[in-house]
């Protein structure tokens, strides 16, 4: 009966996307619904690769975790001892904790609390050009603080983009390279990447933006030409699901710097005890940890998933339309 309700909201909303849930390594639920290519009706299906938005920040802070576990980084780092950038306003105490945390206080190049048209980014600079993390600088480089330093937490995809500069510091690698080999490559998840929207591999979701009068277009004027720190990553559910299981095997960090990573630094929203660690988000209800989870959102993208410590459970719900991934998510959620 609950599952009827699932699918019965899937015909509501019209969902586009696939699904995988995975109870001790046993699948729950897994299923695909329409088409990740509309021109030719290519239907999605378990192997798709879909955009996760902002859902990959948890890659970029397994990718400073793992710098911090070599030695070669520390959380106390400044910023400015690390990047030999210019931030003419930016205070000098910022450290790599506050940009994972998003206390930092840097202004974004997209700041959600006052913004809500992320096209409007591409009429002065316009996305094919956006292709590394060092073409994002002009968007915020010379911009004055936000905050104070540490006052409190603002979601900041530039401090991500920061992050990502950091990683390519340090290691002498893009970006994208080091994640390939250190992170997709050890966690098993062999189909995903930092695919440019310009040359996607067989079988890649494009992103599907809904018009009021019922008309779509794609998305690929609508988001970076390729992502990079902040999001941008595209995965399989199967992808997805093997990256957290190899999280919590402490395959991709050691035990302790994985508690690190873990660890609920900043409550983020006064309704619920929610809370962020380092790139995810992390819900405690009466002192206990109930899930520990990633979402994204872009024109044309809407991701979320999900571990559950108390049922090892994972949940991955990707969609290749600007909505109906938290809708889908929360129904199997409440089953």
């Amino acid at each position: 009966m609950k599952m009827n309700k699932v699918n019965e909201l899937i015909e509501e909303i019209k969902f586009s996307g696939t699904v995988l849930v995975k109870r001790n390594d046993q699948v729950i639920q897994q299923f695909s619904n329409g088409y990740a290519n509309r021109s030719y009706e290519a239907l999605n299906n378990e192997q798709t690769h879909f955009g996760i938005a902002s859902g990959c920040k948890i890659f970029t802070a397994v990718a400073i975790c793992q710098l911090v576990g070599k030695g070669q980084l520390s959380f106390d780092t400044k910023l400015s001892d690390v990047l030999d950038i210019t931030f003419p306003h930016f205070e000098p105490d910022i450290t790599i904790h506050h940009l994972l945390t998003h206390t930092a206080g840097i202004p974004d190049y997209f700041d959600e609390e006052v913004m809500d048209d992320f096209e409007e980014l591409w009429v002065k600079h316009p996305m094919y050009l956006m292709r590394s993390g060092s073409d994002f600088l002009p968007l915020f480089q010379n911009e004055p603080m936000k905050l104070g330093v540490g006052e409190r937490f603002h979601y900041n995809n530039a401090g991500y983009i920061l992050l990502g500069l950091v990683v390519q510091e340090i290691t002498s690698m893009r970006f994208d390279e080091y994640v390939a080999e250190f992170i997709f490559k050890v966690a098993g998840m062999e189909h995903s990447g930092y695919f440019a929207m310009d040359a996607f591999p067989n079988n890649t979701a494009l992103g599907y933006i809904d018009n009021e009068d019922g008309s779509w277009r794609s998305n690929i004027y609508s988001v970076p030409a390729k992502g990079g720190a902040d999001g941008g990553a595209f995965i399989t559910v199967e992808d997805m699901y093997r990256f957290w299981k190899a999280l919590f095997d402490f395959t991709l960090l050691s035990e302790q710097m994985t508690k690190q990573l873990l660890t609920p630094y900043m409550h983020t929203d006064d309704d619920y005890d929610r809370f962020y660690g380092y790139g995810v988000w992390i819900d405690i209800l009466d002192s206990n940890i109930t899930k520990y989870h990633v979402m994204g959102y872009d024109p044309g993208v809407s991701f979320h998933s999900a571990y559950y410590p108390e049922s090892n459970e994972i949940t991955v719900v990707c969609s290749n339309k600007s909505e109906g991934a938290f809708n889908v998510f929360k129904a199997i959620e409440t089953m």
